[in-house]
């Protein structure tokens, strides 16, 4: 395990808040790293990247659709994204570097959540 997946592991899926999360390096267009078992296609970073950089006012109205999940937007600015639906959130945080996307299940307390990966 790498410094990023241990980081990961520690700040953020030890909160028991989060249930998976990765990192996306946005010049690489790629996953660079992620918790255990957590996939992300290289189509949905894509996508996460694209959100940020021209769609962000489309994300806002229409939401977006993650590893065949649709997710409604709750709240969006330049910064962060955070979308729900019936099984869970998914909020996706960006730095001039990375992208930080992270997922929980329904029951979970999603303001933790958010909290933990902006602070993050």
């Amino acid at each position: 395990m790498n410094r990023l997946q241990a980081l990961l592991n520690d700040s953020l899926i030890g909160t028991k808040h989060v249930e998976n999360a990765a990192i996306i390096d946005i010049k690489e267009r790629k996953v660079y790293a992620s918790t255990f078992g957590f996939n992300v296609p290289p189509e949905n970073a894509l996508n996460l990247i694209s959100a940020f950089s021209k769609n962000l006012l489309q994300v806002r109205k229409g939401g977006l659709c993650f590893k065949d999940k649709y997710y409604k937007c709750v709240r969006a600015d330049k910064h962060s994204i955070y979308l729900q639906n019936t099984d869970g959130g998914l909020i996706v945080v960006k730095t001039k570097i990375f992208i930080l996307v992270a997922t929980y299940r329904a029951g979970m307390y999603p303001s933790v959540c958010v909290e933990a990966v902006e602070k993050l």
